[in-house]
C-alpha cells in the first residue's frame, strides 16, 4: 500500500509528520481520528483532524499536497442529500 507523509497542524500532534495510507484515488482520508486512552483507565479521548490543501503553486495554481487540521469540536456529520428530496422534508436527518 502507498503512504504519504502528511503534516498535522494544531492539537496534540502539532508539527508532526506522519505517514498516512492513501486510498484508491491516491489521496489520504478526509478525516483522521487518533484514539488516546484515558488516564487511570478513564474513557478514551478521540482527537479528530480534517484534511485540507497544503497550498498551491504560484505559476499554475496546482495543489502541493495535504495537511491535517485539528478539529476540537470533533467530526461534523452531514445528512444525505438525495436529488428527489424536498428541502426541509422529513427524509433529511
Amino acid at each position: 500500500m502507498r503512504s504519504e507523509d502528511t503534516l498535522f497542524v494544531g492539537g496534540p500532534m502539532d508539527g508532526r509528520v506522519v505517514a498516512v495510507l492513501t486510498g484508491l484515488t491516491g489521496h489520504p482520508p478526509k478525516w483522521y481520528e487518533i484514539p488516546v486512552p484515558g488516564a487511570d483507565g478513564g474513557p478514551v479521548v478521540v482527537h479528530t483532524y480534517r484534511r485540507a490543501p497544503a497550498g498551491y503553486s504560484k505559476r499554475l495554481g496546482l495543489q502541493r499536497g495535504w495537511i491535517y487540521e485539528y478539529m476540537s469540536a470533533g467530526r461534523e456529520r452531514r445528512a444525505l442529500k438525495w436529488p428527489w428530496s424536498k428541502p426541509g422534508g422529513p427524509s433529511q436527518g
